[in-house]
């Protein structure tokens, strides 16, 4: 009797602990990660006697023990173990000096770059912690640099977005050169890799604080962009935005224009 007694009350207590457990979740608490300095870190490289393969982006420390073959002694990323080498993540730079986590002066392609891998170690490998230093302060929290880089990488997710429905609005024209017959640009369905339902018509497209005008292909019928929906509209697609401007002596609806040499 007594040991069903004292099963049943360490079941009482683990179901509480349980319920506790679950009621600090649902009220945001998450265990305090582990914090490495960047002494700490270096034990972490893989060699023999070192207690294990580590590596950090941006701050997050991550176990690399099962990617042993490419971070390990010898592999062609060891360089990348028990250290931050963020910039090198973008750069493609391997040196000792590219091997580190300053990320002033990225490009937003290379920040997305760095943003793209660190979406990979987070789904791929352990995280264990943080490292103190460039991104996290001595307590864990986030430092002015991280919310500058993280900023940095949102601006840039933002781009990338308009950029995408950009080319999805105004393709890409077919080009070609020749000596004898100048730049011919034409438009297809499938002209600048962007597979679509029209081909549509050249025009230059005037981007604001860009040089150059690249030509794209324009929807020449149906609603505008963004206005599937719309029963109010001049059937002419696209035409009519004011960023695009016309081939001189090509035909409003031609779906190719040659520009002599």
């Amino acid at each position: 009797a007594l040991r069903c007694r004292g099963s049943m009350w360490r079941a009482a207590a683990a179901a509480l602990l349980a319920l506790a457990a679950a009621c600090l979740l649902r009220c945001g608490f998450e265990p305090r990660a582990r914090l490495l300095s960047a002494a700490e870190l270096r034990r972490y490289r893989g060699a023999p006697g070192e207690p294990g393969l580590y590596l950090a982006l941006l701050g997050r420390v991550f176990d690399v023990e099962r990617g042993r073959k490419h971070y390990g002694p010898g592999g062609a990323y060891s360089g990348f173990a028990g250290t931050d080498a963020t910039r090198a993540f973008a750069s493609g730079d391997f040196s000792p000096a590219g091997l580190v986590d300053a990320v002033s002066g990225l490009s937003p392609a290379e920040l997305l770059s760095i943003h793209s891998w660190l979406s990979f170690y987070s789904h791929n490998y352990e995280p264990v912690g943080k490292l103190v230093g460039r991104f996290y302060d001595e307590n864990g929290a986030p430092t002015e640099a991280l919310r500058e880089v993280e900023a940095a990488i949102e601006e840039a997710l933002k781009l990338q977005a308009e950029s995408e429905q950009q080319q999805q609005q105004f393709p890409p024209c077919n080009s070609e050169w020749s000596s004898a017959k100048g730049t011919r640009f034409w438009c297809s369905r499938e002209s600048g890799g962007v597979p679509r339902a029209w081909a549509g018509v050249p025009r230059r497209l005037h981007r604001p604080g860009s040089q150059g005008t690249p030509c794209v292909c324009v929807r020449s019928s149906g609603p505008p962009w963004g206005q599937p929906g719309s029963s109010q509209h001049r059937d002419r697609g696209d035409l009519d935005d004011p960023r695009l401007r016309q081939f001189e002596g090509c035909h409003p609806l031609a779906e190719q224009c040659v520009l002599l040499t």
